[in-house]
């Protein structure tokens, strides 16, 4: 996140998830997300709102100081620009798609351009753009006829392969759900609604994603505008109902999300909005779910286990590993890795969810969960530790297993890659805001300490540099502000 303030002794950022109080801000994207900066030593920097779902600000430009004093007419000023920048949404998409749909088959066009369906009254307008025909299959396809958005830093759109397609969806069904939440996975919507008119047992769907131009081809009750890093519906209430209806679980229809956020995305304020729809999934149950979560599978690259598992602790990792046919990295063949970095994360039990054999899977009757088959079962460590599909080895010094490349450092004291630097990198242990090596910076008692004592100081200073403003007279122009105050007057 670029942010206007020049500050070398900044060393990350960190996202505040409130829990109430004061509402943010909002942007074109909806209510912006809360940050805060830390620099070395652990000293908190100043918080500022920016935009949820981009990263880079020449994407979504919006900043705000937490701090700032907005006035009226800027604040009118956003809502007239977030509202300017609002695509045509569900409602008046619902009736255009079954105008679409009626049309002959030589009738059926669409604009390349634009992105959009064309209606015979509208071809005029898109004359001089790239238009093709449509058909059947693609219509019942929208993310095969759409062009998949590619900015890593905002809404990249990588597909599952029918390869994952197909397992998450006949694992799902196997398992006796039959209704998916689809978080951002317009592929399985798809294979939903192809497998509903090819069998007698239907499946229902609800498709939550930011890319508006899926409501092309969808009713309101079928998709859904919907921001996953801040939990917010661009139709507002209409949506909010849609979803209610949908996760209530009647005649028996059985309820899982299936969420594929951006990689880039921050995991905090995605488990937040997901922990949201868990809690209105359980209020909607007429059995004792108090203290249940809806079942759900996060799609994700197994790197980020440790911060997924500390927001969803119910959560386990999966070995299967999920590909995409438009990421040059995550998916098989010539193009691709050997093997996908990308995991399922779930709160379903993992003895139930059963792997291809044909794929490389195997069952470990001691970890009582499907594993690739090169994820060998420790006895010293009573786990398959493999992370990334290889086989790990264990190392008696640091009783644990680790990667088959790393080597243990005496220096170190750790088993890291042969060539790596020697020596603790920053952070690697302990706090870097007290010093102790018991806990990390997150769990220190002395992190708020340093932002009161900051503020504290800043208004002191603050007050000194007033006093001094009134008790000196002021200072000379800089040269620069006397050259521009000549050029200023010639100018006249």
């Amino acid at each position: 996140m670029d942010v206007n303030e020049a500050d070398n002794e900044i060393c990350g950022l960190e996202v505040i998830v409130a829990e109430g109080g004061k509402a943010a801000p909002c942007c074109p994207h909806g209510p912006t997300l809360l940050f805060e900066k830390v620099r070395k030593g652990g000293e908190k920097g100043r918080r500022f709102y920016a935009c949820s779902a981009c990263r880079d600000r020449k994407d979504c430009n919006f900043f705000q100081w937490e701090e700032d004093k907005v006035s009226e007419a800027r604040r009118l000023a956003r809502e007239a620009e977030n509202q300017s920048k609002r695509a045509l949404f569900t409602t008046q998409n619902c009736g255009r798609f079954r105008k679409f749909a009626a049309l002959t088959p030589d009738e059926k066009k669409f604009c390349q351009d634009c992105q959009t369906l064309l209606l015979p009254g509208e071809r005029e307008v898109h004359s001089s753009h790239r238009t093709t025909a449509v058909s059947a299959a693609q219509l019942s396809r929208p993310s095969v006829l759409l062009r998949p958005l590619d900015n890593k830093k905002s809404n990249a759109q990588y597909l599952f392969t029918d390869r994952s397609s197909n397992f998450l969806l006949d694992t799902l069904a196997g398992l006796g759900f039959r209704k998916v939440l689809c978080v951002g996975t317009p592929r399985l919507q798809e294979l939903i609604k192809l497998r509903n008119l090819e069998q007698k047992h239907q499946m229902k769907s609800l498709l939550l994603d930011i890319d508006h131009r899926y409501s092309q081809f969808y009713s309101k009750n079928e998709f859904c505008h919907y921001n996953m890093f801040n939990h917010h519906f661009f139709d507002g209430k209409v949506s909010g109902a849609e979803l209610q209806a949908f996760l209530t679980e009647s005649e028996g229809q059985k309820v899982v999300m299936v969420a594929d956020p951006p990689f880039g995305g921050l995991v905090t304020p995605l488990a937040k909005s997901f922990s949201l729809i868990s809690q209105t999934w359980r209020k909607l149950q007429h059995s004792d779910c108090s203290n249940a979560d809806i079942p759900m599978m996060w799609i994700f690259p197994y790197f980020f286990e440790p911060r997924i598992l500390q927001c969803l602790p119910s959560c386990t990792m999966l070995d299967y590993q999920v590909d995409y046919d438009n990421h040059p990295l995550y998916k098989h063949g010539k193009t691709g890795r050997k093997q996908s970095p990308v995991r399922v994360f779930t709160n379903i039990s993992p003895r139930d969810i059963v792997l291809p054999k044909d794929e490389g899977y195997r069952f470990c009757s001691v970890c009582q969960r499907f594993v690739i088959s090169l994820n060998k079962h420790c006895a010293k460590c009573n786990i398959c530790p493999s992370k990334d599909g290889r086989e790990w080895k264990h190392c008696s010094t640091c009783e644990k297993c680790v990667k088959p490349s790393w080597r243990h450092c005496q220096h170190c004291g750790r088993c890291a890659l042969p060539d790596h630097p020697c020596g603790d990198g920053p952070g690697d242990k302990g706090c870097f805001n007290c010093g102790s090596l018991e806990h990390k910076r997150k769990a220190c008692l002395l992190k708020d300490t340093h932002r009161i004592n900051r503020q504290s100081n800043a208004k002191s200073r603050g007050k000194r540099v007033s006093q001094r403003a009134l008790s000196k007279p002021k200072a000379k122009r800089s040269g620069a502000a006397c050259r521009h105050k000549k050029l200023a007057a010639l100018s006249k």
